[in-house]
């Protein structure tokens, strides 16, 4: 039983086991380890393992014995995205000029992590610095989507979704300042939640924009979406990040698993924004379409009004060209962060001291970026014009619930499937409208592809819900009654193996595999 244990474990299986007696912490986090040791190295998800999580398994079997076992999370194994801090591994942000560097101390939401009794794993891969989608990184390597190994795990924060998708923890963390939480959860089909800007402190974890950034959980199921969201949030009003403070005591002290099954899908009037589907007919595109198509079908069956949105403002390249604010933002924060007198060892401690190292990974896009970052700032006039804009552009969206009644809307996470390996961005997002207005969003899954020979199970496709400000609540509730009414998650063919010739009990090593890089990336070369 044990060597099968960890996969597609819960909350809930996890707890059931150690209160029966099946099982001890130590062995659960053994059979997660074992697990990781086995089928690492066909997707490449983990960058490093925590060499302690042995020793706070067998601490966390001491409260056991000593029927004291309060906790959110009392042993249940989890990853984090790389670039969280979390002691004692290095924060690298998957670079290799930051391979050195390590916080002394936890982040908040690190630390609401152990106040539930969590036992951290390790660290995941992500896109280097989190400026991408398709999880390669100069550290790190390129993670290989656990569906179709000719395709990227989706990003930034693709490292914790092919992780999660082959049962590696119960659930991870990941970030978002464009696509990154939601991205990695279509593609990996599972669930994932972009909280409302300010309800997680951001403090640290490696940041890109003050304004896009957020951090929330990825899972594979909602009721465990909601328990990690909880305890993140729990984390409280950070001094540090001035959005934090004007979130309502009354929404920081939720517990999101209590009321999943309250409310109805009869009766939800559901926008649908036909802006951020891409309506032509291809091989990457009309999966896309059809998937969606049946769910809407799907909900239409359930009682749900569904109501095409058709305002020309929702177009979601539209928005993202004109209203990004990433590159004004990038370089002041990560001047902050690596200039902290927190971090330690030998790294770079500014932006230009990162990019001009020569130990970072070059692409295309990150190469303009980058190039553009060193140029802009906050003073800029364009950024205030984009603020200005931002603003505009979520009154509109206010409106469009308000004369719409509406509960929701919906949208393919992403207008194509997620793309293949060496492709050079990941193209056809929709995740910028949260974004740039801090809507809350749930992900779930909404589909596959048909299957063929490199996907066997098909290629996964996802949806965005979102919501009002604050709206969490009713978001996770919508999503849970969709997805134990419909459900669609299956974890990768590929990966249904035996593991009862492994041994317990040791840690794997994990060592950073800097030279998986696919041949058309390089290093530190902004020419």
């Amino acid at each position: 039983m044990l060597t099968t244990l960890a996969c597609e474990a819960t909350i809930k299986s996890v707890h059931h086991a150690l209160h029966s007696g099946a099982a001890t912490c130590r062995d659960i986090v053994s059979s997660f380890l074992a697990r990781i040791e086995a089928l690492n190295p066909a997707v490449n998800a983990i960058i490093t393992l925590n060499p302690d999580a042995l020793q706070i398994a067998d601490d966390l079997d001491i409260r056991l014995r000593a029927g004291n076992t309060t906790g959110m999370l009392f042993c249940i194994p989890i990853l984090l995205k790389d670039s969280f801090d979390a002691v004692p591994m290095h924060t690298t942000g998957g670079s290799l000029a930051l391979a050195r560097v390590k916080p002394p101390v936890d982040g908040p939401v690190v630390t609401a992590f152990r106040n539930e009794g969590a036992v951290i794993l390790g660290k995941t891969n992500l896109h280097e610095m989190a400026l991408e989608g398709i999880s390669v990184s100069s550290l790190g390597g390129q993670t290989i989507n656990p569906y179709d190994s000719t395709r990227t795990p989706g990003g930034s924060s693709g490292g914790t979704g092919a992780a999660i998708a082959v049962s590696f923890a119960v659930f991870g963390t990941g970030t978002d300042t464009m696509n990154s939480l939601r991205s990695p959860a279509s593609a990996n089909n599972l669930v994932s939640v972009r909280p409302t800007r300010g309800l997680v402190s951001r403090s640290g974890v490696i940041p890109v924009s003050h304004v896009q950034d957020t951090v929330g959980p990825i899972a594979r199921t909602i009721d465990d979406l909601a328990v990690a969201l909880s305890v993140m949030a729990s984390a409280g009003n950070d001094p540090s990040d001035n959005y934090t403070l004007s979130v309502p005591a009354s929404e920081r002290d939720k517990d999101y698993s209590v009321q999943l099954r309250a409310g109805s899908l009869e009766g939800l009037r559901i926008g649908a924004l036909d802006g951020f589907w891409n309506h032509t007919k291809s091989d990457e595109t009309t999966p896309v379409n059809e998937a969606m198509h049946d769910t809407l079908e799907f909900l239409r069956t359930q009682g749900v009004h569904v109501v095409n949105i058709t305002d020309a403002v929702y177009d979601a390249v539209h928005i993202g060209a004109t209203l990004d604010v990433q590159k004004y933002e990038y370089r002041e924060l990560l001047d902050k962060y690596l200039s902290s007198t927190h971090l330690t060892g030998d790294g770079p401690h500014s932006f230009e001291d990162l990019y001009t190292s020569k130990e970072f990974l070059v692409l295309p896009y990150q190469a303009v970026f980058i190039q553009r970052a060193f140029h802009s700032s906050t003073s800029n006039g364009s950024y205030q014009r984009a603020l200005r804009g931002i603003e505009a552009l979520s009154q509109t969206l206010m409106t469009t619930f308000e004369s719409n009644n509406l509960d929701a809307v919906v949208y393919p996470e992403q207008k194509n499937l997620v793309v293949r390996l060496g492709s050079p961005s990941q193209a056809g997002r929709n995740g910028i409208l949260a974004a740039l207005t801090g809507h809350p969003v749930v992900t779930i899954p909404a589909g596959f592809s048909d299957p063929s020979e490199e996907a066997p199970d098909g290629v996964p496709i996802g949806m965005e819900i979102l919501g009002l400000p604050f709206s969490e609540s009713k978001l996770l509730q919508i999503a849970w009654h969709i997805t134990h009414r419909r459900p669609l998650r299956r974890p990768p063919s590929s990966f249904k193996a035996s593991f009862e010739s492994l041994n317990f009990g040791t840690v794997p090593t994990i060592h950073p595999q800097k030279d998986n890089i696919l041949p058309v990336y390089h290093i530190g070369n902004l020419s």
